[in-house]
């Protein structure tokens, strides 16, 4: 099937896929999580932070798509032609990463569902088996068809509820407390919340590579022109930066100044959250966060489940130097991506948080080497030249990526504390 040579609104249309999944794969721990408790903790004041990181970022989540529509090439390919030592340390990160996020999103997934209907009987362990079972029939019964257009049912009816939800809780107007005093983000001691909020916002790095492959899948299946797949990726990144602006008015309008003291723990925010809008707006609002909630975790789920089985059967491919990528290699790492999650559930539940917390920090740390490779790639392709505002955008996100890797890596160490 030959990609359309002229675009149309139509064809746009038909090309959406990719960009949508790279939004339900931002709207998990970044938006739900970190975006809220920003407006719980501070208010509008991380707003600007938001919209920064989103603006700095774009241009690597962009060339992921630049780069396979020119040379046809997943970026991984082209991590590997720069040097191999790029693709060992993408799948060391990558492998880890695979076990730990989707442990953690289906173990939250499973949190919420217990909250939002107590009477089930099911501990949250085994809830945990029933959303990883559903997220492994989904992904190897469907394939990638399925993922496309259970994704995007998700994505239309989190958007709407959540706007919803959002809308009810500014009619209500701010719930801060009289005497309240405004705390400030703009110091040191917050420079921890900060650096996770920027850190998956609006995703981790790998996810570009993640993107590559959806966009190398739906050329496949159903081939789009360039105008078109870029049309896909940047109603997907807007989408994915408005609703973490959305999710930050949640918690502005409902939990900052009301006096109650925010839980950070992910699945304990999640709950407080739920309780605060039951309380504040009315019991019916309950049911309308928990599926706001489980909508954002079980489509990450899904979307990074399916997304790093995809990277990891490349990496693979590439160190033994295969030619082609088989769909059984590609099955075989899903399913090492849901297993090796069940398996941090179920026995290690209790560490989860801190390898959570240290697969975000290595997220961020590696960020500007994958987002300068990222940027090398897609300068030395031709068909589409980099644009001189393009090109300033990208130089001025990878002095702000590296700036605050160092910036964070001394108040570790305590050098700048």
């Amino acid at each position: 099937m030959a990609a359309p040579a002229a675009s149309s609104w139509k064809s746009r249309f038909r090309a959406l896929g990719p960009g949508i999944l790279m939004a339900s794969a931002a709207v998990g721990g970044s938006h739900l999580i970190a975006s809220t408790q920003a407006g719980a903790l501070y208010g509008w004041q991380l707003a600007v932070i938001i919209i920064l990181v989103n603006v700095l970022k774009y241009p690597f989540f962009r060339f992921s798509t630049h780069y396979t529509l020119d040379t046809g090439n997943s970026l991984i390919e082209g991590y590997a032609s720069q040097s191999r030592v790029y693709l060992w340390v993408f799948v060391v990160l990558t492998v880890l990463s695979a076990t730990i996020s989707t442990g953690a999103l289906a173990l939250i997934s499973a949190v919420i569902i217990k909250m939002a209907l107590p009477s089930i009987a099911l501990s949250v362990n085994m809830l945990s088996v029933v959303v990883l079972a559903a997220t492994l029939a989904l992904l190897l019964l469907g394939h990638y068809r399925a993922l496309d257009r259970v994704t995007k049912v998700i994505m239309l009816s989190l958007t709407l509820a959540t706007l919803e939800a959002v809308a009810v809780a500014a009619s209500r107007g701010a719930q801060v407390q009289p005497g309240f005093i405004e705390p400030s983000p703009w110091n040191m001691a917050s420079l921890g919340f900060i650096i996770a909020l920027m850190g998956w916002m609006p995703a981790p790095m790998e996810v570009t590579a993640i993107n590559s492959m959806w966009v190398t899948a739906k050329q496949k299946l159903d081939p789009s022109n360039y105008q078109d797949a870029m049309f896909d990726f940047n109603v997907g990144y807007a989408v994915s930066a408005l609703l973490a602006l959305v999710f930050l008015a949640l918690g502005a309008w409902v939990q900052f100044g009301n006096g109650e003291e925010v839980k950070l723990a992910g699945g304990a925010y999640i709950g407080q959250l739920i309780e605060m809008y039951a309380r504040t707006i009315g019991e019916w609002s309950r049911l309308l966060v928990a599926f706001i909630a489980f909508a954002c975790m079980f489509g990450t789920t899904l979307t990074v489940a399916d997304g790093y089985g995809r990277i990891n059967a490349e990496a693979l491919r590439l160190i033994l130097r295969q030619k082609q990528r088989s769909n059984r290699a590609v099955t075989v790492w899903t399913c090492w991506s849901v297993f090796s999650g069940l398996a941090v559930i179920l026995w290690f539940n209790s560490a989860l948080g801190e390898m959570l917390k240290f697969a975000m920090i290595s997220a961020f740390l590696t960020a500007p080497v994958f987002a300068w490779l990222n940027y090398r790639l897609v300068r030395n392709t031709h068909k589409h030249a980099v644009t001189p505002a393009m090109n300033a955008l990208a130089i001025a996100g990878l002095v702000y990526l590296v700036g605050f890797a160092v910036l964070f890596l001394l108040n570790l160490s305590g050098i700048w504390a």
